[in-house]
């Protein structure tokens, strides 16, 4: 086994500095968990992407490695039995299963370790500052949270100097200044237009039908040709199941042969139904030097198939080209959308300038539905006053214990208006009139439609319509010329573990950049395909919604791998002016029982100009 084991890494562009060692550990883990190769291996991609590894697998990370095995079984029980807590004790039960006989003294969790006698609740209290406490919170219930020393630590900064601006980030010691804040001035008002408007709240979800599903797909496949037709620089695809000895240019979509991960042998293409019938052809890619695909990627590909069963690639087309109309084969709806965006763009001729903070949820700690990273969040934005807030869910996870438990008193909708809008509202109502915040949702968000793509809050604030937004998931929007795009669903993480590639350029460093490249360059929202399981598409609204209309200046992909800033190009334009993208992963606000990460974003202008900052709270 020790030999699949180090086939599964080295397929996978790894090495070793100690392979005798590091194989025997992994063959350990493998009888241990009851793991195949792949398994492993794909357990290694995330821990190594987590912390930014090269592609050399050292002996000295196994330690931390098998730290992060235990934790993937601990979550596996869990979510067999969620009325189970486990401390770091449980972990050698765990090991041997054992914690089946367990369960029946298992009397508390931290949750149930708070004082009791504190039965006093704050209800909507309001500082003189203009913050809201934490609504039903205890009084003098101290969290492990409130406990934490260092506030807003810089993490990462991207262009620090640009602009000649520096990202300083304030002591968040109380100052007695704090109590008479200065409003956002009415000069630096944010301006908001809502590009893509589906699906639309109260629509009616298909979710599972075959038929949506070759629409989906063959959609996807006809507008990439007729993209990479339209730019020039390719010829009209044919059949790539044809036997033919001259190189042929053919279109058509990634997929596995059988069920399970990705391998390079074998893999298969396939094509239109215009032009192959909807056919599939194995897919040869040993004379490629480097490549980067996975389930569902769209593809344009240069060879020959001598014998008709196997087209033998000598060149890969993984983007399309900009020069390529992205409007012209677009819905109606959106492209009237793309039409007025570009009319009022022509008529600015400023440089677009944008302040924001972006972060994601959850946005309370797991031991507690108080909310405090929020509300601390919101406390630095007081400070800070950026033009524009930026929050992706989920809002009321799901997967907080409290919400899987059942053990709250309140319905999610009550918990959504108290704890999140109750405190939009305090923010936008002392920040002034120029005051923006925009919500997208998450599909774990258990006040929401559990589909995706989802349509956008239904938000009943009619003061503050205009400062209180929300938009689907997918979403795309522009704030002061400076078009947006969110995606909740962590396609990031899910592209990782299906995606297999052949000397990966810039290595490591460099994976979260390819990940989002494959986004952009499939201008969709979510490539992979089949989905990941979990995510509950509806393939009737997924060709108009997942569909990205136009290259953003900001793609905001929130997920649990480790957080970014990135300027990712995207190519020239046929004038050859070259396109640029800021990525960003703002991690997560709150990390288990503690603080996590955001992102503070100042775009001038262009990509390159701009500066951001990624504070861990």
């Amino acid at each position: 086994m020790e030999e699949e084991i180090k086939a599964e890494f080295l397929k996978n562009g790894f090495s070793f500095d100690d392979e005798a060692e590091i194989l025997n550990k992994c063959l350990t883990f493998c009888i241990q968990y009851s793991l195949s190769p792949s398994d492993l291996v794909s357990s290694w991609d995330v821990y190594s992407l987590n912390r930014g590894l090269q592609l050399t697998v050292q002996s000295s990370h196994m330690g931390a490695f098998l730290q992060q095995l235990q934790n993937e079984r601990r979550e596996d029980i869990v979510k067999k039995e969620p009325g189970l807590h486990f401390y770091s004790s449980d972990i050698s039960m765990m090991l041997n299963d054992e914690y089946e006989n367990t369960k029946d003294i298992i009397l508390g969790t931290p949750t149930d370790k708070r004082k009791t006698s504190q039965t006093e609740t704050i209800v909507s209290a309001r500082k003189t500052n203009g913050s809201i406490s934490t609504s039903r919170k205890h009084l003098e219930t101290i969290t492990p949270f409130g406990q934490r020393k260092n506030k807003f630590v810089v993490q990462f900064t991207l262009n620090e100097n640009a602009n000649g601006e520096s990202m300083k980030i304030e002591n968040d010691e109380e100052n007695p200044s704090d109590d008479i804040i200065k409003r956002v001035q009415p000069i630096k008002r944010c301006s908001l237009q809502i590009i893509s408007s589906k699906p639309e709240p109260g629509c009616r979800f298909m979710y599972d039908r075959t038929e949506n599903k070759f629409n989906f797909l063959e959609s996807r496949i006809k507008d990439h040709t007729t993209a990479l037709v339209a730019s020039g620089l390719h010829e009209e695809p044919t059949d790539p199941t044809v036997a033919s000895q001259r190189s042929v240019f053919a279109v058509g979509m990634i997929c596995c042969e059988e069920e399970g991960r990705l391998k390079e042998k074998p893999i298969l293409l396939q094509s239109s139904v215009e032009h192959s019938g909807g056919q599939r052809v194995r897919l040869d890619l040993q004379n490629l030097d480097h490549f980067s695909v996975f389930p569902g990627q769209v593809v344009g590909v240069e060879g020959h198939n001598p014998s008709g069963h196997c087209l033998i690639a000598s060149k890969i087309v993984d983007r399309i080209p900009l020069s390529a109309s992205s409007t012209e084969n677009l819905p109606p709806t959106k492209k009237q959308a793309m039409d007025q965006y570009l009319q009022s763009t022509n008529a600015v001729a400023a440089m677009p300038e944008l302040s924001l903070i972006i972060a994601a949820g959850p946005f309370t700690t797991v031991d507690n539905l108080f909310f405090e990273p929020l509300a601390e969040l919101l406390s630095y934005a007081r400070r800070k006053q950026p033009q524009l807030i930026i929050l992706l869910g989920p809002f009321i996870d799901s997967d907080h214990p409290e919400i899987k438990k059942g053990t709250v008193d309140r319905t999610f909708d009550e918990i959504f208006q108290d704890e999140i809008l109750a405190r939009l509202r305090d923010y936008v109502e002392y920040m002034g009139s120029a005051a923006r915040v925009v919500l997208v949702p998450s599909v774990r968000d258990a006040s929401h439609d559990f589909v995706y793509p989802q349509p956008a809050f239904d938000i009943q604030l009619p003061d503050l319509e205009h400062q209180i937004n929300s938009i689907t998931n997918p979403g795309i929007f522009c704030a002061n010329e400076v078009k947006v795009a969110c995606c909740t669903v962590d396609v990031l993480k899910q592209l990782s573990a299906e995606e297999i590639s052949r000397n990966p350029q810039g290595g490591s460093k460099q994976r979260m950049t390819t990940l989002a490249n494959h986004i952009l360059n499939q201008r969709s929202f979510y490539p992979l395909y089949p989905p990941a399981e979990g995510v509950p598409i509806d393939f009737s609204l997924a060709p108009e919604a997942l569909q990205m209309s136009t290259a953003p200046d900001i793609l905001i992909l929130p997920s649990d791998l480790a957080h970014f800033v990135r300027v990712v190009s995207l190519g020239e334009r046929s004038e050859g002016e070259e396109v640029k993208c800021i990525c960003v992963n703002p991690g997560r606000l709150s990390r288990g029982e503690g603080g996590g990460f955001f992102v503070e974003l100042n775009y001038h202008g262009s990509c390159d100009s701009s500066s951001a900052s990624v504070l861990r709270i």
